[in-house]
This record gives C-alpha cells, structure tokens and sequence, in this order.
C-alpha cells in the first residue's frame, strides 16, 4: 500500500494481545499445579514458538535487543528446568517433551478461550480476522526487513492455520503483525546507527516522559543505571537531546521521527491496497474488540 499509512493501528497490537487472554484460568491453574511464577511460565510459552531450533541467548532471541542487563532470563530459564519443562544444549535452549505437552494444552486452552469470545458480530469478526491476517501474510513474506529476529516465532505461534473468520485467526494475525512489527523497528533503528538501548533512551525522552534521570532509570529497569548514563553521553554527543535537560533536539526529533517512518514504510509497503484502504474501518474495529475484551 501507499502512504499515508493507518498509524493508528500499530498501537492497538499491544493492547489487544495483553486482553486476550486476561481471563483464561488455565495459567493460574498451571502455575499452582507445577509451582512456577508466572513469568516462568510465560518464558516456557514463549519458549514453544521457537520450535525445533530453540532459542539462545543471542539479543532478539532470549536476550532483548534493549536490554543492558546480562542473563535476565537466566532465572526463569532455570526454573523451567528445575520443573523438568526446558533444557539446554550446545548453548541453546528447548522445550522438553514435559514442556511441550504443557505448550499444547496452553494452546489447546487458549482455542477453547477464544471460541467463548464475542467481541463483534459474526460478520464484522470474520472480516476483520480476514484481513489483518491478508496484512501479516504479505508482511512476513515482504523482500523488508532483510533480518528478521521475531517474524518466524509467528509462524510457529499459529502453528495449524485457524479457522477462516475465527478469534483465534484474528489473534494469530495480530501476533504475527506485532512480530513483523519488531522486525521493522529493528531494521529502522539499526540503519540509523544507533544501539537497542540508545535508541529507546531517545524515544523515552522525544515522548517527553522523564523529568530526570532518575525518573528515566525506572522506566528502563532492563537497562544497568551505568548503562542509561553512557546513553545519555552518546546521545549528547551526537546533538540528539539537550545538554542540559533530558529532552530531544530538534535533530533528535527529527532523527527519532525518521526511525519511526521507516518503520512504518517497512511494516505497511507490503499490505495489499485493498487491506491498506479499509485502515479507519480496522483500527475502528480493533478498539471495539479491545474495549470488549477489558
């Protein structure tokens, strides 16, 4: 599709995949049951999708491409062993077939959640399922990003392709569109030279929602305090905030605003036109089912 782009829609992505499945008791139930928290059960999860080549901690993959902090995961890795659902070897980790048994049963959990779900009618559901997965598929297939990091964990997320209309091919499709999504920021910022970590110190501070340094720290607890000062040096340097107030410059506006173009060149280019022209219609759609889901 051409510009303008439905800018709208990107920050419903999100939110939809944080309601979805806020009331499914299968988690809790789970949690209790082997005596994980929560997060080392997501990490397990989340583990399942990136199938038979497992995940190593390569930043992008277990590690995050903004973090500062080594070995995050480490502990939840370790839990998720300890309760026999993942394994490391030669550096990478998998799901044991204990894990695997419980991915299934998530998946199988989360399809049975999904079909008690009436955000829209029928007609309006079907639609909107139809076409944001039209948008991943000719995304996750685009010539850009070359790079992908979280593009294939999508493919292994839907696993089977869903019912044709259904919840669960609208939340595959907005998965899928919140992976390429990464992708194309990725490939954005990198082509401006800056780093994972850099790059979201200057977006904290071109959204103005930091008043001090202290303040900013908090908002990146992935990141060392060390770690948020050198961004802070780099970024003065190189004339993208202010020397003496944690704001953007003019410059660092600008330089933020094009990573954010670029991004969205890469993620909507590849949306058919037909998908592209009914962007009011998905967006309008999108805060409904999210606004059903709270």
């Amino acid at each position: 599709m051409r510009p303008p782009y439905p800018v709208e829609i990107p920050p419903l992505l999100p939110l939809f995949l944080n309601k979805r499945r806020a009331k499914m008791t299968f988690p809790l139930q789970k949690t209790e049951e082997l005596g994980l928290d929560r997060p080392t059960f997501i990490w397990a999860i989340n583990l399942s999708y990136r199938g038979d080549r497992g995940a190593s901690a390569e930043p992008g993959d277990l590690a995050s491409v903004y973090g500062t902090i080594p070995g995050r995961w480490l502990p939840m890795a370790a839990a998720a062993r300890g309760a026999g659902l993942a394994d490391e070897r030669n550096g990478r980790w998998f799901l044991t077939e204990r894990g695997r048994g419980l991915a299934a049963a998530m998946r199988e959990a989360a399809q049975a959640h999904y079909a008690t779900l009436v955000p829209l009618p029928k007609e309006e559901l079907a639609q909107l399922a139809t076409l944001l997965d039209r948008a991943f598929t000719a995304g996750a297939t685009a010539s850009e990003p070359a790079e992908r990091l979280h593009t294939p964990f999508a493919f292994n997320y839907r696993g089977d392709d869903p019912p044709v209309g259904s919840f669960a091919q609208l939340d595959a499709a907005i998965y899928g569109l919140w992976q390429v999504r990464d992708d194309s920021h990725i490939a954005a910022w990198r082509a401006s030279g800056l780093t994972g970590p850099e790059v979201e110190v200057l977006t904290r501070l071109w959204r103005e929602e930091a008043a001090d340094q202290a303040a900013l720290t908090d908002l990146l607890p992935h990141q060392r305090p060390e770690d948020v000062g050198a961004a802070l040096a780099r970024l003065r340097a190189e004339g993208l905030i202010e020397r003496d107030a944690l704001r953007a410059t003019a410059k660092g506006a600008t330089a933020r605003q094009a990573i954010e173009d670029e991004t969205d060149r890469l993620f909507f280019a590849p949306w058919p036109d037909d998908v592209g022209a009914r962007g009011p219609w998905i967006a309008e759609k999108l805060i409904e089912v999210n606004s059903a889901l709270a």
